[in-house]
């Protein structure tokens, strides 16, 4: 292939890559340096009481906006280095906490609490994804062929469904007195709150995480399983293996790389876990590092936003996701020095 056909074919992926991915993460980077702040004016607003005989008149100073010409808010941004990225991790106050020892005082700071979550999250949902995924897989491909499309279809559709409708099924499913909330309740004579503490909270976005990926997963096993070695099973059936050692010894060996390659891809999903966290309306327990960076560029009362601490938190998002992502890639990368 000659350079010009290549640039073609390789042109514009690279040009929508540099567009939507290269440079809006080199504007956030940036970003994050930068304090935009607006200019203040301290002004003397005198308030009077409402009086038949006489008013009562007070003079305080207060703090607004200064304005220009326009009418438009007049702000100053400046360079604060790694300010933004302290004020996010607080690494004085979490420091003081595991000195102290106090779980409780360390999972009060938004950013290890949302840091803890978004890691439990990630590592507990992924085997359970490949398990229930490598699970449906095999089902779907010992089916006989009148019912697998049917199975494949219904395999399918919770991943179908889109992740904020999906999490707020579950949600109403759960929430007070939910189909399923009532049903545990009647079974055990007790009132159940699902929604009263943390733990079942995460317990229902993880449930809920694995059943709306897993067929995902599953699709891209099943395909693996077409390609898999008859004369290796048959080799091992006829030296005596089970089929538990037939798919732990030839078929999962096989599966391997689409293994690792389902993992980078959770693992890059789940750590931007948002949409759970807003169907199940978790901000008052849990809440995840996607979420708290959404939350630094909700405006305050004076319609401020923290872009700074926002751009500091997605790219400390960015740095969990390349950390956890070394592992398999290092395996890729010596599955294929060793294929060539």
């Amino acid at each position: 292939m000659n350079f010009k056909t290549f640039a073609a074919f390789v042109g514009p992926s690279i040009f929508m890559m540099l567009l939507f991915i290269a440079f809006p993460l080199i504007s956030v980077f940036s970003q994050s340096f930068y304090l935009t702040q607006p200019i203040y004016e301290i002004i003397e607003v005198e308030t009077c009481t409402p009086g038949f005989i006489t008013q009562t008149c007070v003079t305080e100073e207060q703090s607004i906006p200064k304005l220009d010409e326009h009418g438009d808010i007049i702000k100053v941004t400046k360079f604060v280095g790694l300010q933004s990225y302290r004020n996010v991790l607080e690494l004085e106050r979490a420091w003081d906490a595991i000195t102290s020892g106090s779980w409780r005082a360390f999972q009060s700071i938004d950013f290890w609490k949302a840091l803890r979550f978004t890691l439990t999250f990630t590592l507990i949902t992924l085997p359970l994804n490949i398990g229930l995924g490598l699970a449906i897989a095999l089902v779907i491909n010992n089916a006989s062929k009148a019912v697998r499309g049917p199975v494949i279809f219904i395999s399918l559709l919770p991943f179908i469904i889109t992740p904020v409708i999906g999490a707020l099924s579950i949600n109403w499913l759960f929430r007070g007195d939910g189909v399923l909330t009532a049903a545990m309740e009647w079974y055990t004579g007790r009132d159940i709150a699902m929604f009263a503490q943390a733990w079942t909270i995460e317990l229902l976005m993880m449930v809920y995480r694995v059943w709306h990926v897993a067929p995902f997963a599953a699709i891209v096993l099943y395909a693996g399983l077409q390609t898999v070695n008859q004369d290796s099973l048959e080799s091992a059936l006829i030296d005596g293996a089970t089929r538990w050692q037939r798919l732990r010894y030839v078929v999962i060996p096989h599966l391997m790389p689409l293994i690792v390659f389902i993992s980078m891809i959770h693992l890059m999903d789940a750590y931007r876990v948002f949409e759970e966290i807003v169907g199940f309306s978790s901000q008052g327990h849990v809440i995840s590092l996607q979420w708290l960076t959404y939350d630094f560029l909700v405006p305050d009362q004076a319609g401020n936003r923290s872009i700074s601490r926002a751009s500091a938190s997605a790219m400390l998002t960015m740095i969990g996701i390349i950390v956890l992502l070394i592992a398999p890639l290092r395996r890729t990368w010596r599955d294929h020095k060793g294929g060539h």
